[in-house]
């Protein structure tokens, strides 16, 4: 097709920068035509960082990268200029920090008794080697909707190896079995080496300010419209020959009721649902808000627009169970360096080094990881910055004796302490801001195949979906990889671009990396 004459993206996540970058880079687009609606003050969507040292840093989270399998996000980002030194790519950057700070944990788990846990061992008895077998090599036909605990008996789950692979990639037992087998074959490579995270890469600052911004600044140079604080309401479709057209875009823009007309000639694209809907920041006093989907409207376009067509998927499967869904983490900034020069001390890794040391016997199941600093662009020389989650937040802690749900700033870093057999001294001016997020592995929930959309829908004509709930064969969601691919198939597949999307790289079919996942199997 010819160039659209208007595109409007609604979300301003990481899938949608990356469509507007690819139409603009591989489409001939021009920037000018493309708006991009986004309901929050910034644009980044799941991949966010804001604060300050006075107020306190904030993220609430941040997604594994590693270069063997990040095929399409380092395809866009090799052509966008870092910020930093915009003489280099964004990938030549980030190559560059990893080849100063490499990945090597020497503290993965910790036990109950501040004791580091060998790890050399997987843990695994004949029996769970068996079932894992059995898992991996199950069709997703054969897998349906069922739940990793379908497939592995209990025992499995005290492993050394569910400890940490669960706490790298937050699954839990109850999540889909498709989506554990996905992982474990497209992180093969990771499988040999996940006590000590070598394959993990990281951007020089958090992903918000390393990956969106550059980005961002990259689309506005080229003209790209940014309509923030736009909350978008409704669709108003049409049939034409068989397909759905999106005609009008819905919109509250700064609060004012707004009718955007989708002529014939203009395409649509649409984050479908939003793993960071309805989460809330706490603080030092407070604990965050309880917030579901009734609170917010991240979910309720796509649950409309699944009404009119089983092809544009079903939402019900993955927002239906806050219980299973969610999780918290808490973002610390501290303004002396005690805290960190007993870290380096207990784990042997400096910042930026170690990746996630996890409490395996805490009852929150508790991780936290010392990242490279500064970790924000803004940060301070004399300001450390540090991130941390806990996969059962509705459980009672082994130190304060509530929910981590329930815990403000200052509980959970006595929490932390207690498990660290650290002094309250270490944190005395720290500003701990604990975030609740109640759809955060929603996109792991137990599905059928039915109930993703294709990033085009087979019955859509002028709309594309981009988020972690469409369906993308082989690929794993809660992956910076899996938006910006779904954002390429989109975008090509629309305008008809003569540009293969970079294909997954199947390292699971590579003998020495088969070979090297048996032995440690085996250990």
């Amino acid at each position: 097709m010819n160039a659209p004459s208007n595109t409007y993206m609604i979300g301003g996540g990481i899938g949608t920068l990356a469509a507007a970058a690819f139409m603009i880079r591989d489409g001939n687009v021009e920037g000018k035509t493309i708006t991009i609606l986004e309901a929050l003050p910034l644009l980044g969507g799941s991949l966010d960082a804001a604060g300050s040292p006075e107020t306190g840093y904030s993220l609430r989270g941040g997604r594994m990268l590693t270069f063997d399998n990040y095929e399409c996000t380092w395809d866009l980002f090799k052509t966008i200029p870092s910020l930093k030194s915009p003489e280099k790519s964004v990938y030549q950057e980030t190559v560059e920090f990893n080849e100063l700070y490499k990945s090597y944990s020497q503290a993965r788990l910790v036990d109950k008794q501040r004791a580091k846990v060998p790890v050399e061992s997987m843990g695994f008895s004949m029996h769970d080697r068996l079932e894992l077998l059995k898992l991996s090599e199950a069709s997703e036909e054969q897998l349906g909707n069922s739940c990793i605990t379908d497939w592995l008996s209990p025992s499995f789950f005290e492993t050394n190896f569910w400890f940490m692979w669960s706490t790298t990639f937050a699954f839990q037992p109850w999540h889909s079995a498709v989506e554990f087998k996905r992982y474990l074959h497209r992180f093969m490579m990771e499988f040999a080496r996940i006590e000590t995270l070598g394959g993990v890469k990281r951007t020089i600052y958090n992903q918000y300010d390393s990956f969106v911004q550059p980005l961002r600044h990259w689309l506005a140079e080229h003209g790209v419209q940014f309509e923030t604080d736009c909350t978008v309401t409704d669709l108003t479709t049409s049939i034409n020959n068989g397909l759905i057209v999106v005609n009008e875009i819905h919109c509250l823009n700064k609060s004012i009721p707004t009718t955007i007309r989708v002529d014939a000639d203009d395409l649509v694209f649409f984050q479908n649902g939003s793993m960071t809907d309805a989460s809330s920041i706490g603080s030092m006093s407070a604990a965050p808000a309880k917030l579901n989907k009734t609170t917010s409207i991240g979910w309720t376009l796509w649950e409309k627009l699944a009404k009119q067509s089983p092809a544009f998927g079903n939402p019900a499967a993955f927002n239906s169970c806050v219980a299973q869904s969610y999780w918290a983490s808490f973002t610390v900034t501290l303004k002396n360096t005690q805290f960190i020069d007993q870290i380096i001390k207990f784990s042997d890794n400096q910042p930026g080094t170690g990746g996630l040391v996890t409490f395996k016997d805490s009852n929150w199941l508790m991780s936290i990881v010392i990242p490279h600093q500064p970790h924000f662009a803004n940060q301070p020389d004399d300001v450390q910055v540090f991130w941390g989650y806990a996969l059962f937040p509705d459980r009672i802690g082994d130190y304060v004796a509530k929910p981590m749900s329930d815990c403000n700033g200052e509980e959970i870093l006595r929490e932390l302490c207690g498990h660290l057999r650290f002094d309250l001294d270490a944190v005395s001016d720290a500003i701990c801001l604990p975030c609740r997020m109640p759809y955060i592995t929603s996109m792991f929930m137990p599905r059928l195949k039915s109930d993703r959309p294709l990033p085009v829908p087979l019955e859509s004509k002028n709309l594309a979906l981009i988020s972690q709930f469409v369906e993308i064969a082989d690929d794993v969601v809660f992956t910076v990889e899996y938006s910006v691919r779904a954002a390429q198939m989109a975008v090509y597949q629309l305008l008809h671009i003569d540009r293969p999307v970079p294909p997954i790289i199947a390292h699971d079919k590579s003998v020495k990396v088969q070979f090297e996942a048996l032995i440690k199997a085996l250990k």
